[in-house]
């Protein structure tokens, strides 16, 4: 089976783009355009990140809401953007769970919390715990958890399976990733202004009734992931019972905001 749909992606404006839609058991339904290809993630390094970070929570390096961060703010505060760091600076700007602060900051900082605690630098840290036991071979971090990240699409669709079926950790603890933390908090959705609630996981961000939203109108309220100011997004639709990655070399714009739905709702209704 090949997804007619994911050639939608021929007529984005971008020099090169690759897409894919794969099962929780694995089972890639359709690709298209150079899959191999390592494009950098920007924020969709942020799961990857907060997946190495439950990875450290299970093997008890940590704790999901032991002091992390700024003044009064935990691990599970920095994983779903309510720390009060600001978005691309290490200082305050609220106290910890009042509001959703989108922060790179944060990232920074539950990456050194889990490095400092693990006594492994975090890149390395994510490479043992997530990368090498998944067969991400051609995904690497160099620099900042937040944005720093390079993959393929074949490696994403690893990960991508695994957010569906996990084999590295606990199915409470992805099920709890999946789940609002700190429901009814109001905060910007980059790229897409304020939103009332912006819900969030631990690094993972929740559809629900978003409006505007990167994912599509068909997207159910449960569909979660990540997009990236690369001109990247992974989502997965436990409904829909699929998960879809596609990145470009263009940064995110509004040519992104146009194609992107249009595209999702055309997999799902393929699906």
């Amino acid at each position: 089976m090949s997804l007619q749909s994911l050639a939608l992606i021929e007529n984005w404006p971008v020099p090169t783009a690759a897409a894919a839609v794969v099962r929780a058991d694995g089972t890639v339904l359709g690709i298209h355009g150079p899959t191999d290809h390592r494009f950098p993630l920007a924020s969709v390094t942020k799961p990857l990140a907060a997946y190495a970070a439950l990875v450290a929570y299970e093997e008890g390096a940590i704790e999901l809401d032991e002091p992390a961060g700024p003044p009064g703010a935990t691990v599970r505060h920095l994983l779903a953007h309510t720390s009060g760091l600001a978005f691309d600076e290490h200082r305050v700007t609220a106290p910890p769970g009042q509001r959703r602060l989108y922060s790179n900051a944060g990232f920074e900082q539950l990456g050194d919390h889990v490095a400092k605690a693990t006594e492994i630098p975090f890149a390395e840290y994510l490479r043992q715990a997530v990368l090498d036991p998944l067969g991400m071979t051609s995904t690497s971090l160099d620099g900042s958890p937040a944005k720093d990240g390079v993959s393929t699409v074949d490696d994403l669709v690893r990960f991508a399976a695994e957010l569906q079926a996990p084999r590295l950790l606990d199915p409470r603890t992805v099920a709890e990733a999946m789940t609002v933390q700190y429901p009814g908090t109001k905060g910007v959705l980059p790229g897409y202004g304020h939103q009332n609630p912006n819900d969030w996981g631990l690094g993972l961000e929740i559809r629900d009734s978003k409006s505007p939203h990167w994912t599509g109108g068909s997207s159910s309220p449960r569909t979660f992931g990540h997009f990236g100011q690369s001109g990247t997004f992974l989502w997965v639709d436990p409904v829909a019972g699929a998960a879809c990655v596609a990145l470009t070399d263009r940064a995110f714009g509004p040519w992104a905001v146009e194609a992107w739905p249009p595209f999702t709702d055309a997999v799902l209704a393929e699906l």
